[in-house]
């Protein structure tokens, strides 16, 4: 198969496209096929120790768009327009801790290490966590850890949605316990092994941003050590 190499320009002009857009055209749907790709960019996203701890729940139902509206101020104009809305959700400590059951399952079912390896892993995976980064301090940093492998699939998905002409917008303006309670009374969260992390918003532009948007120059934010 030949690979298709993307023009320099055309990522930066994908990029330059991109910006936080707050309300779309609610009349313009993506496609299916547009949106498997932009879930497929999400699934093949590397992640910390290869754990993939998210979920995507892709909240199309209005009744559960209007309630979520009322929890989340971020996505006031999100909710009653975007074509599709996302909800990343993160695993919890009952999953991510190094001696899981979901921790074996990903190591022997989904990334096909043979048996006899798994102890060795197992103690990486334990030196990781406790030794050099410190995480089983609680349940919350276990938590943030895994979050923090969310935001991967989350930017990966907003620039392929950019690269395919589609805007999109992330979102962390939402009362988190409240959507938490939310989701749990709707038997989302599998029992507590899943928690909020981030939502994101994907359509079509109403209209152009009113804003220029600004960011640093490079040299603001770049070192080279050599």
């Amino acid at each position: 198969m030949t690979n298709r190499v993307i023009k320099r320009q055309e990522i930066l002009d994908a990029f330059n496209f991109r910006r936080a857009i707050k309300v779309f055209d609610p009349t313009k749907k993506i496609s299916e096929d547009d949106f498997n790709v932009i879930l497929e960019a999400a699934r093949l996203s590397p992640s910390s120790s290869g754990y993939e701890p998210w979920k995507f729940l892709i909240v199309q139902n209005q009744e559960l768009r209007e309630r979520l509206k009322e929890i989340s101020p971020g996505a006031q104009g999100h909710l009653p327009t975007a074509s599709h809305f996302v909800i990343i959700l993160a695993r919890t400590i009952k999953d991510t801790k190094y001696d899981s059951e979901y921790v074996k399952n990903q190591a022997l079912n989904v990334m096909g290490y043979p048996a006899e390896m798994y102890d060795q892993l197992k103690d990486i995976y334990r030196e990781f966590q406790v030794e050099q980064q410190n995480l089983l301090v609680n349940e919350r940093t276990m938590l943030d850890w895994a979050g923090k492998s969310t935001y991967i699939p989350l930017a990966n998905m907003m620039t392929v949605a950019a690269l395919l002409g589609i805007d999109s917008c992330p979102i962390e303006g939402f009362y988190r316990d409240k959507v938490q309670k939310l989701l749990q009374e709707e038997n989302l969260l599998e029992d507590g092994h899943l928690a909020v992390s981030a939502m994101v918003a994907f359509g079509y532009r109403a209209n152009e941003p009113e804003f220029p948007r600004g960011r640093k120059d490079m040299k603001d934010i770049v070192q080279w050590i050599n």
